[in-house]
């Protein structure tokens, strides 16, 4: 079933820690934005030891918008996030050194468990994709029933990353088109620029899930807007 995943942008820990509280009681999955300052130009809370302290039920994931994703990847790993989500502009300038660092990444997810997801930035061509092995091998796995591990791709569909409030930009939409023409099993997520009206015209295009930050976080009643993004993409 598509879903509903808010996107958090945290300062401090006790801002984590309040939004979180916000949402848990309407959703299954939160997103946490991760930022270095040096990828994009926000930093943001940034302590994976500190997220043990948190008691939810949601499962959690992280989203590196960070310059050093490897490394990154190597303390999130063991913080008790479900997914880590890593841009493939972060982990290699060509193709052969892509291919080394994310078979490095997804080792340190598989041994601790972690589910690993791809983040394309809306300039970067889908193209890319298809050119690394490693993911056609794990949708290929799944489709045969040999394993249950997915690797979502998320599209950012916003010209600028690191902020709530930017407008969707419908260059994705080719994209999202395109992706789930190659791969048709693959999980895909959109983030940037979520409404109401953006949900109901992507979904028909084959968007599984929906990251939703100002949409949530800056309404009056969270749990009314929960309720009526679920009911676009339920209906």
């Amino acid at each position: 079933m598509p879903e509903i995943i808010p996107a958090i942008i945290a300062k401090s820990f006790e801002e984590l820690e309040e939004k979180i509280k916000l949402v848990e009681s309407f959703v299954r999955w939160v997103q946490l934005d991760i930022m270095d300052g040096k990828f994009v130009s926000e930093k943001t809370w940034d302590e994976p030891e500190e997220l043990k302290k948190i008691s939810t039920k949601l499962n959690i994931e992280v989203h590196l918008m960070v310059e050093d994703a490897v490394r990154e990847v190597e303390r999130w790993a063991g913080s008790g996030v479900k997914r880590i989500l890593v841009h493939y502009e972060a982990i290699g300038g060509d193709l052969e050194l892509v291919t080394s660092n994310l078979k490095k990444i997804y080792k340190k997810c598989r041994t601790n468990n972690v589910e690993l997801g791809m983040v394309l930035n809306l300039e970067t061509q889908i193209d890319v994709l298809f050119q690394l092995p490693i993911i056609a091998e794990q949708l290929q796995a799944k489709s045969v029933g040999i394993t249950s591990y997915q690797l979502p791709i998320q599209l950012m569909s916003i010209a600028k990353i690191g902020y709530h409030g930017h407008p969707f930009d419908e260059r994705v939409i080719h994209k999202v088109e395109l992706l789930r023409q190659k791969w048709p099993d693959v999980k895909i997520s959109l983030d940037g620029g979520i409404n109401e009206e953006i949900i109901k015209k992507t979904a028909l295009v084959g968007v599984d899930n929906f990251v939703v930050g100002s949409a949530i976080f800056n309404s009056k009643n969270i749990k009314e807007s929960i309720e009526e993004l679920e009911s676009i993409i339920n209906n």
